[in-house]
């Protein structure tokens, strides 16, 4: 029988030279939900979440995608259950266009050969996805470097979103940003989730996690202390457990 979750990590260890970065840390992430993820620098977070994205592999534990075990050995393989990952530097190519930056790579040829692009066609299906998205960029063919930050941001997540993922793990993607773009971006979350897409955000600002996720997983020095649902907790509390941790790993949700 199912567990009804789209991603459970269940029992991770992981260690770098004899420093455990992971300890027996599970976490879920049901189907349309937005995942807060917080804690400390070092905390294991992006261990984590490159265990997730095949970067790493666990010296323990397993990874189940709607109830099946699965390996995640490469980050192939990871794209191909469907998940994706937009990292703080975000990986665009500044000097090309919106387009250039969402099919590259993918790039759709009239001629392999002697390597002709179907432009019109890529600038179409961009267009598409901003729209969708209802991201405002009034060209595809804008060098992303001509772009705000808060712009920038939206690319980097629709080009992911391109890849049609199932489970969309954003780090830090308003750390830069000024306070009308930081909506504007925690605006696309919501729509992401909207359109069936599970989220899992890494941020230190606590205001964007308790404005759009549902839960909040805790993390220090490797381990889960806390999973709570948003709306039966606050900031305080949340931070107690960030660095204090607690007495014993508090998980309110329900087992799977």
């Amino acid at each position: 029988m199912g567990t009804g979750f789209l991603l459970e990590m269940k029992h991770v260890d992981k260690s770098f030279g004899g420093v455990q970065a992971l300890k027996d840390l599970s976490i879920d992430l049901k189907h349309g939900e937005i995942l807060g993820l917080v804690g400390d620098n070092a905390a294991g977070k992006s261990t984590l979440m490159k265990i997730l994205t095949g970067f790493h592999q666990a010296d323990r534990g397993t990874i189940l995608i709607e109830g099946k075990e699965v390996v995640i050995d490469s980050p192939r393989v990871s794209k191909r259950f469907g998940i994706e990952m937009v990292y703080q530097d975000l990986e665009l190519c500044k000097n090309l266009s919106v387009t250039e930056n969402l099919f590259l790579g993918k790039e759709l040829m009239r001629d392999r050969v002697l390597k002709f692009l179907y432009r019109k066609r890529m600038d179409a299906r961009t267009v598409e996805i901003l729209h969708d998205l209802r991201i405002e960029i009034d060209n595809p063919r804008r060098k992303v470097d001509k772009l705000s930050g808060g712009q920038q941001q939206a690319v980097a997540i629709g080009k992911a979103v391109s890849f049609n993922p199932r489970i969309l793990i954003l780090d830090e993607p308003t750390a830069s940003l000024a306070l009308k773009e930081i909506q504007k971006v925690l605006d696309l979350v919501i729509r992401l989730k909207n359109q069936g897409i599970s989220v899992i955000l890494i941020s230190h600002r606590l205001s964007d996690i308790f404005t759009v996720a549902d839960r909040i997983f805790v993390l220090k020095h490797g381990e889960i202390v806390a999973v709570k649902e948003t709306s039966q907790t606050n900031q305080d509390e949340i931070v107690k457990f960030m660095f204090v941790g607690a007495g014993n790993n508090e998980h309110d949700d329900e087992a799977g």
